[in-house]
């Protein structure tokens, strides 16, 4: 429950038990008495001129007039987050904050972004939490991060939500991960999308971008593929891989970064992926989200520069501005 001091009494005591549905749990969570929290309610509830809470039963509920004003509550209290973090982040990055989500692919990818962010800004705070692009999204809208860098479909590189604006780092090719030893390796260069059905495969789930991009191909060619096991790590993966036994696939500058692995192009080829920076539209932007936007804006084009296999990022983006 957030405490907010700025945040009227009765406000946090309303959501309090909103949340947990008893007067008494929320009073426990609160550290206050049981009558100050009833108190409380019994004012707002006057004061407004209707039942916000429904006490007949075992547990205590929400009217449909406290669901109405617990809705806009719920959102003040953001805005006020909001208010405070933008008075204490200084447009000098002498302080501030920067809460980052990713999914298990960019937050390989992206390392080297985050440390150049973190030897350049010594003074933020950056907090990175993995997670299924899916989630990305809702916790971009829901104000609990404040950018994330998601792997997806090169055809949807530039999609936007009617909260969340995306756009394009640099773009990256899918291959079949292999052990040196393992006998594809052996190839060398390309081979037929049949493997996938000759070989064993670690998959991540299907909550997760990478995998669906991949069930698509299969579908979309006509494979049907040997998915042993799923996995919703990254370093689990690797080791798998690693032993030999089991394929998997990736990107080709995350395969050839790791020792022991090798990159194997498929035939058809498997689709391109974006490495993209997705922004809360039309939101607050901080300094310290202005300054990665812009950062790793400079970093994708030095990381993929024109001529390479890999797209550089455009010249603007909204994430940075």
């Amino acid at each position: 429950m957030d405490r907010n001091p700025a945040f009227p009494r009765a406000l946090r005591y309303l959501l309090a038990i909103a949340e947990t549905g008893s007067f008494t749990r929320a009073a426990e969570v609160l550290y206050v008495s049981q009558p100050s929290l009833s108190q409380q309610i019994k004012q707002l509830e006057d004061l407004l001129g209707v039942q916000l809470l429904d006490r007949s039963g075992r547990a205590t509920r929400l009217t449909p007039a406290g669901e109405v004003y617990v809705y806009h509550a719920r959102r003040a209290l953001r805005e006020l987050e909001l208010a405070r973090r933008a008075v204490q982040e200084l447009d000098d990055l002498s302080r501030g904050s920067l809460r980052i989500g990713m999914t298990p692919i960019t937050d390989v990818l992206a390392v080297s972004l985050l440390e150049q962010f973190s030897r350049r800004f010594p003074a933020i705070n950056v907090s990175v939490t993995e997670m299924p692009q899916r989630d990305i999204v809702s916790a971009l809208g829901a104000d609990e991060i404040d950018l994330g860098i998601a792997f997806s479909s090169a055809l949807s590189a530039h999609s936007t939500t009617d909260e969340v604006d995306s756009v394009m780092l640099f773009v990256e090719q899918l291959v079949l991960a292999v052990a040196a030893h393992h006998p594809i390796s052996a190839h060398g260069g390309p081979v037929p999308k049949h493997v996938l059905e000759e070989y064993p495969l670690v998959m991540f789930s299907t909550d997760y971008e990478l995998r669906r991009q991949v069930d698509q191909y299969c579908m979309d060619y006509g494979v049907s593929p040997q998915a042993r096991m799923e996995v919703t790590s990254l370093s689990v993966i690797l080791e798998l891989v690693r032993l030999g036994h089991l394929v998997t696939v990736l990107p080709r500058t995350l395969v050839c970064a790791q020792h022991g692995l090798q990159p194997i192009s498929l035939l058809p080829e498997l689709p391109r992926h974006t490495i993209c920076l997705l922004c809360r539209k039309d939101g607050y932007k901080s300094p310290a989200c202005r300054a990665f936007g812009a950062l790793a804006l400079t970093w994708a084009t030095e990381r993929c520069p024109l001529g390479s296999n890999s797209a550089p990022c455009p010249a603007g983006s909204n994430c940075s501005s």
